[in-house]
């Protein structure tokens, strides 16, 4: 994994300014060092520049990035953040074309690719990826994003300038960019947030490449292509047949994604997605006569606190021993405490650019920080609930009614610490509606669904679009902030395909959450994992961690300058720092109720000051 940066611009000689462009590279790269602790590089043209940080992965002695390759006089570019699942067979192919490879990475398969296929190359392809190909031929500059959004990448436009980074913060390092909140902005943090429209990068004029698809550059003109989508139709395999299917793609794909020149591990919460991930993994490593490392994650002291409720039924760990016995794992149980989850509030801030999920996004930082001290890279079971349909929303009669984003039934946990003339001056609901009414209308219809089927398929694509892009979010920003490389076998988009036309009686046989994954795991795992009720990400239920909260937010009504404030109501936060915890109504997804929703402020007022945050001059709101 990687982080790349750069800029295009077909009217202007960047070589004229040698000096400073490359200066404004080398600074593009160095604000995402976190992304490629191994190594970086530049390349300027006259028309472009690239920036590359490297995670070595593969081949770690070559694979230098920016990499170039010179064609009948003509040097094309790319720099790539990403792994390719099927490199091997990709290789050969080009192999047999007549291309010779100089490298054993990812990132010149590519390359190679693209001099042979042009952008269709990008429909060859398997794996998790953002990259960047200048093209002198066409004097062009394409950006290209994964079909799931596994890997980030964002863009502004500057004075007919093309910036892209695979971080915000990577944009703000180039001269005249600068961090500016309007009202749309506003809208996705208060809210939607932690969750983004898709393509939305909440700052003024920034954008983000959407999922399956492709930006092209050409002089001023911007076009984006979509060479990837989700196609409904008929499922025609029998339920045997859909099992069988079922289970060999995800065994492939969590096979592919064990390729490694470093040692791998994987996330073991002793669910059934985290589980079959390292079932598969730790088989393919016997035979290799190695053994798995497992890492669990829990909180200090959870024993004491932890209340079953429907969201979490159980504790994870009673679950993680069986299986590491059954998996005669390398096993390591991390645990974060209050102080250092509260404390990394702040730098969880700092890895996304943007307020996030509070401390189930701080709490993760921290634990990839303790991995990635020893592992570069670790498979996890995320995006399984997404796509199998194991979170409540997909069951409960409620949310399947309901006209609005599932994991946010009720817009009023968000309002209840907003001034009146903020919640007003937003028109939340409006803004929430219009967003779900757009994402709903986009849902690929099929003709032969019932009505109830047709709204699984929408309950479904909200999921994928959505929800499933806030937790790949989190995964990526959390694990590439330490240097680790997390990978999700479950995002592969050939799983995807094909489960997005099974029906729900397959999924969910007599109401089972995730029946055909558990079905297609039949044999792999021990049956309390297999049939072990979901429990989602664990949470702290330590009061000492909300007492930390408490007492930032004094600090912050304190302190007059606090950007924060302006859209707050002073008696209202007064009233709810004083009023009982309430951990049983999450406001946004399963994990993220009253502490969270203190915690979400405090970043948010880190966020507006740390990154000196000018709300637009055009907004008709006056705090």
């Amino acid at each position: 994994m990687c982080g790349i940066a750069g800029f295009y611009q077909n009217q202007f000689d960047y070589l004229k300014e040698r000096t400073r462009y490359r200066s404004i590279l080398e600074q593009m790269y160095f604000v995402q060092k976190h992304r490629g602790p191994d190594e970086s590089g530049t390349f300027l043209a006259s028309h472009f520049g690239l920036a590359h940080v490297r995670l070595s992965i593969i081949d770690p002695c070559g694979g230098h990035q920016p990499m170039l390759r010179t064609v009948n006089g003509h040097t094309f570019g790319i720099v790539y953040n990403g792994e390719l699942y099927n490199s091997h067979e990709l290789k050969q192919d080009l192999i047999q074309l007549g291309y010779a490879f100089e490298t054993c990475c990812d990132t010149e398969i590519i390359l190679n690719g693209y001099l042979e296929y042009g952008t269709d190359f990008v429909t060859r392809m398997n794996g998790i990826f953002a990259f960047a190909i200048l093209d002198p031929v066409q004097d062009c500059l394409f950006l290209f994003r994964d079909r799931m959004g596994v890997k980030p990448l964002f863009y502004t436009v500057l004075k007919d300038q093309i910036v892209f980074s695979s971080e915000i913060k990577g944009l703000f390092a180039f001269p005249g960019i600068t961090p500016r909140l309007g009202k749309r902005g506003l809208n996705e943090i208060f809210s939607l947030g932690p969750a983004r429209t898709p393509g939305c990068g909440v700052f003024e004029n920034i954008h983000e490449v959407l999922p399956g698809t492709y930006l092209c550059c050409h002089g001023t003109d911007l076009h984006t292509i979509r060479y990837w989508q989700l196609e409904s139709r008929p499922h025609t395999d029998s339920e045997e047949e859909t099992v069988e299917k079922t289970a060999f793609l995800v065994q492939d794909a969590i096979r592919r994604q064990i390729i490694s020149d470093v040692p791998i591990c994987t996330f073991l919460s002793g669910g059934v997605d985290s589980s079959l991930v390292s079932a598969v993994c730790a088989a393919e490593l016997k035979k290799k006569n190695r053994q798995l490392a497992t890492f669990s994650f829990d909180f200090k002291d959870n024993d004491k606190y932890f209340t079953a409720n429907a969201f979490q039924p159980s504790r994870d760990r009673p679950y993680v021993d069986i299986m590491v016995k059954y998996l005669q794992s390398d096993q390591h149980n991390l645990e974060c405490d209050s102080p250092s989850q509260a404390e990394l509030l702040y730098a969880s801030v700092k890895a996304h650019d943007l307020p996030n999920m509070a401390d189930v996004d701080s709490s993760m930082l921290y634990f990839c920080s303790l991995v990635s001290r020893t592992h570069k890279v670790a498979l996890t079971g995320e995006c399984a609930d997404e796509i199998f349909g194991g979170y409540p929303w997909f069951h409960k009669k409620e949310c399947f009614e309901a006209h609005t984003f599932p994991w946010t039934m009720d817009l009023s946990a968000r309002k209840v610490l907003l001034s009146d003339d903020f919640i007003e001056f937003l028109d939340m609901d409006s803004y929430v509606r219009n967003a779900y009414e757009q994402s709903v209308s986009e849902t690929p219809r099929c003709a032969e669904d019932t009505p109830k089927e047709a709204r699984r398929r929408e309950i479904s694509w909200l999921n994928l679009k959505w929800f499933m892009q806030t937790l790949l979010n989190r995964m990526d920003r959390t694990s590439m902030h330490s240097g680790l490389e997390a990978r999700v076998p479950f995002a592969d988009h050939r799983i995807v395909e094909y489960l997005w036309n099974v029906p729900w009686n397959i999924k969910a046989k007599n109401g089972i959450a995730k029946y055909l994954l558990r079905q297609s795991a039949n044999g792999l795992l021990p049956d309390e994992i297999l049939w072990r009720r979901k429990s989602p990400y664990p949470k702290t239920y330590d009061t000492a961690y909300e007492a930390l909260l408490v007492n930032q937010m004094r600090e912050i009504l304190a302190d007059s300058h606090a950007p924060v404030l302006s859209f707050l109501d002073r008696k209202k936060v007064e009233a709810f720092l004083e009023s009982p915890s309430d951990y049983g109504k999450p406001w946004y997804g399963q994990l993220m109720a009253a502490p969270q929703l203190l915690a979400y402020m405090i970043q948010i007022n880190y966020w507006m000051e740390q990154y000196q945050i000018a709300l637009c001059q055009h907004l008709v709101y006056h705090p």
